[in-house]
């Protein structure tokens, strides 16, 4: 466990004073920063102002570009060790396996989710600060849904980090999923569905696979309870799971889908070529 916790410090120490990690903060504090600067929280749109009209406008942020970074800076954690030979090091010392892996994902996450969660917590102090009505309760769970949907695609990125030789081909793969799944929430399937006919429920139901979709919708239902803007998708996901069963399912799925992608890559680490 000592060791678990020191390849776990060695780790964000050395991330903290890389570059991605300062462009990965300044994307996301400057994003707000940015919204606060153009007044979005003065304007008004489908009837949300104040800070819950930025909450919106920062999640469909966060929805676009979180997964590709999370998986850029994910991809090269193993097999970018594995090419300078810092891995070989690593395994010459008492540490084991379970050690150098487990202790390199929890040093991402906390590496991935204290800036967007602290982006958001600057949101709520400036909207304390203005006088403007706090939504606790979704800033709530917004942090928890960044949460799941950082796990998710953390786990994501070490089982590609574990399965490619190279840095080159995990970054190349990582923007072929991230296109992939963002062209699957809206393009592909109203294609299906328009050209093959395909039964509604089965569209909804493959599209929930989706973990970025699942948090799209899921932020949606926090501020409107109805899901009118996703026109008749919303009586299929509500008749079948209602509004707390879809709640919870935001946040089981992507958490889910987290811990099998890196109990997968924690397989084929250990199955795998480590030097």
């Amino acid at each position: 466990m000592n060791t678990f916790f020191q390849v776990t410090l060695a780790d964000f120490r050395e991330s903290v004073r890389a570059k991605w990690f300062l462009i990965y903060s300044l994307v996301f504090g400057g994003a707000v920063i940015l919204l606060f600067v153009l007044g979005v929280t003065e304007a008004r749109v489908m009837g949300f102002t104040g800070l819950s009209r930025l909450l919106i406008t920062y999640i469909q942020l966060c929805v676009a570009i979180l997964p590709i970074l999370i998986l850029i800076s994910t991809v090269r954690s193993v097999v970018g060790d594995r090419e300078s030979n810092i891995l070989e090091y690593f395994l010459s010392m008492p540490i084991s396996l379970g050690a150098y892996f487990w202790g390199k994902i929890l040093s991402r996450f906390f590496l991935i989710f204290i800036p967007i969660s602290a982006a958001l917590l600057g949101a709520v102090v400036w909207g304390m600060f203005k006088s403007h009505a706090i939504p606790w309760h979704i800033a709530g769970y917004y942090a928890i849904f960044l949460g799941t949907l950082s796990w998710c695609f953390l786990g994501l990125g070490m089982i590609i980090s574990t399965l490619v030789k190279k840095q080159e081909w995990g970054l190349g793969l990582s923007i072929l999923i991230w296109l992939i799944l963002l062209l699957f929430i809206d393009v592909i399937l109203i294609g299906l569905m328009l050209q093959q006919q395909i039964e509604e429920s089965v569209i909804v139901a493959v599209s929930l696979l989706n973990p970025i979709m699942v948090f799209r919708a899921g932020a949606v239902l926090l501020f409107d309870p109805e899901l009118t803007s996703m026109g008749p998708a919303s009586y299929v996901i509500l008749d079948h799971m209602g509004y707390g069963g879809f709640l919870a399912f935001t946040i089981l799925y992507p958490l889910s889908l987290g811990w099998i992608f890196s109990w997968l890559g924690f397989s084929r680490f250990k199955k795998g070529d480590l030097v």
